[in-house]
């Protein structure tokens, strides 16, 4: 079996073979770029559907608030009329 021998290798084509490196990791770098912004404008227009949600459910918890309030409120109108019925 022969063994294989390398030239050694130019200066300036080491050169080129570096810069050839660098070009493909810098493409890399901008294509991992764009999908990280691509993501954070997915997890924007989440976060904001999910503020809207928060908003209405705390709406939904201040009527719910406000309709036991007056439940009670009548809860204790009942009592008191029954409590005179029963006195009288």
């Amino acid at each position: 079996m022969a063994d294989i021998l390398r030239f050694p290798a130019r200066r300036d084509h080491r050169l080129r073979t570096a810069l050839r490196s660098l070009d493909a990791a810098l493409a890399d770098q901008q294509a991992a770029l764009a999908q990280f912004r691509a993501e954070l404008g997915s997890l924007r227009q989440t976060v904001m559907g999910l503020q809207g949600s928060v908003v209405a459910y705390q709406g939904g918890l201040a009527r719910l608030s406000e309709d036991t309030r007056g439940a009670a409120r009548e809860a204790r109108k009942l009592e008191r009329t029954a409590e005179g019925w029963l006195k009288a």
